[in-house]
C-alpha cells in the first residue's frame, strides 16, 4: 500500500479539502532549537513546492514568529491553493526579553503570552494573528491547549468552561459570517476532544500524539464519536514527539522528555516487526493513523526543506499488510484498529 500524500480529505463536512500531508509550524517558531530565517522560510516554501495543502500554526509558537514565518510565505501564493489553521486562547503582549518565560520555544519574538479563553480576547487574538500573517482569511480557528496537560486539573475545569461561553461562542459567530470556515480545537488530551463534541458544533480536532503506531486510546471513544458526528482529526505529533521517528535509541524522546523504559521496550517491537517487512519505522508512524476514515491529514513539523521531503517520501513509501497484521499478532496494536487498504 503507497498512500499518496497530496491526496486531499474533506473536513467534517465543511467543504474544505486538505492534503493528507501537512506542515505543522510549532518547529517554525524556534521550538527547541534557533533556526536560520532563510532555512525556516525554506521549509514553508519546500512545503508548497511540493503541494501540501494544510499550513497550521499559532501565536504560542515562538510567541508570534511562526505566524510571522507562515505569512512570509504564504501570501505569495494563490489563496485557494492552501488552507490555514491557526489558533486563539492566547493573545500576545510586548514585554522585555528577561521578563518573558519563553517555555519550550528557545528564540521566538518578545511578546509574553496571555492565556485567556474570553470572547474578548478571542477576537483580539485572531486580530493579531491577521496582522502577524498578513492575510485576510484563516481557513480554521482551532482553540488551544484547553487541557490537564497545559493547565492543570484545576485551572483546566475554569478554563473549559470560560472557552466554551467565550471562544467557542466567538468562533460560531465568525464561522456563521463566513469569516472563518472551521472550528477546531488543538489539544493534546483525548478527554477534552469527547467534551467539546458533546457541548458544541466543532469540525475537527487537531490531537498531537494521541492517536498514533504507538497509542491507540482514541479508538475506545473518541474516534466512534468522531465518525458519527462528522468531526475529523488533524494528526500533530505522529513521532510521539521523536521516537517514533528515531526508534528506540538511546536519548530517544516521548513526549518531549527521554522515553521512559515501558515504552522504549514497546517501540523496540513494532521497530523489529517493521525491519522484518523492511519498512523504517517512521513511514509505519505517518501513515498508520490514515487508515481510520475520521483522520483527515498528518501534521508533522519540520525545520528544514530536506525534513519536508522526507516526510513526503515516508508516506509514499510502501507499507506491506502484512506488517499491520504482524503488530496485531503480536499486541502491538489492537484488532480494533482500522489500517491503510
Amino acid at each position: 500500500m503507497i498512500i499518496d500524500p497530496l491526496a486531499t480529505r474533506e473536513i467534517g463536512t465543511t467543504g474544505l479539502r486538505v492534503s493528507q500531508l501537512g506542515l505543522g509550524g510549532a518547529p517554525l517558531g524556534d521550538f527547541s532549537s534557533r533556526l536560520v530565517e532563510e532555512e525556516a522560510l525554506a521549509t514553508v516554501e519546500a512545503a508548497c513546492q511540493i503541494g501540501l495543502k494544510l499550513f497550521d500554526t499559532s501565536p504560542l509558537y515562538g510567541h508570534g514568529l511562526s505566524e510571522h514565518r507562515f505569512g512570509h510565505v504564504l501570501r505569495s501564493k494563490e489563496r485557494n491553493s492552501f488552507v490555514l489553521s491557526t489558533k486563539v486562547g492566547r493573545w500576545l503582549r510586548p514585554r522585555p526579553p528577561g521578563e518573558i518565560d519563553r517555555g519550550w520555544f528557545v528564540g521566538g519574538l518578545n511578546f509574553e503570552p496571555v492565556v485567556d479563553y474570553s470572547y474578548d480576547a478571542t477576537l483580539r487574538s485572531l486580530e493579531q494573528s491577521f496582522q502577524r500573517l498578513g492575510l485576510n482569511t484563516i481557513d480554521i480557528l482551532h482553540i488551544h491547549d484547553v487541557d490537564v496537560w497545559t493547565h492543570g486539573p484545576e485551572s483546566y475545569e475554569r478554563h473549559f468552561r470560560v472557552a466554551v461561553d467565550g471562544a467557542y461562542r466567538a468562533l460560531e459567530e465568525l464561522r456563521r459570517a463566513g469569516v472563518i470556515r472551521a472550528i477546531g480545537l488543538g489539544v493534546n488530551e483525548i478527554e477534552p476532544c469527547l467534551r467539546f463534541a458533546r457541548d458544541c458544533d466543532i469540525d475537527c480536532f487537531l490531537l498531537a500524539g494521541r492517536y498514533t503506531l504507538l497509542e491507540h486510546a482514541a479508538l475506545d471513544e473518541l474516534l466512534p464519536l468522531c465518525e458519527r458526528r462528522n468531526i475529523s482529526i488533524l494528526l500533530g505529533g505522529p513521532y510521539n514527539s521523536g521516537i517514533l521517528a528515531t526508534g528506540a535509541v538511546a536519548g530517544a524522546t516521548y513526549n518531549y522528555k527521554s522515553a521512559p523504559p515501558e515504552i522504549m521496550e514497546r517501540v523496540s517491537g513494532i521497530e523489529a516487526v517493521c525491519r522484518r517487512h523492511r519498512v523504517p519505522i517512521a513511514a509505519a508512524a505517518l501513515q498508520f493513523p490514515l487508515g481510520h476514515p475520521c483522520v483527515a491529514s498528518m501534521i508533522p513539523g519540520a525545520i528544514s526543506a530536506e525534513q519536508v521531503q522526507r516526510n513526503a517520501g515516508l508516506m509514499r513509501t510502501e507499507v506491506p499488510p502484512d506488517l499491520w497484521a504482524e503488530l496485531k499478532r503480536e499486541g502491538l496494536m489492537p484488532d480494533a484498529a482500522r489500517v491503510p487498504a
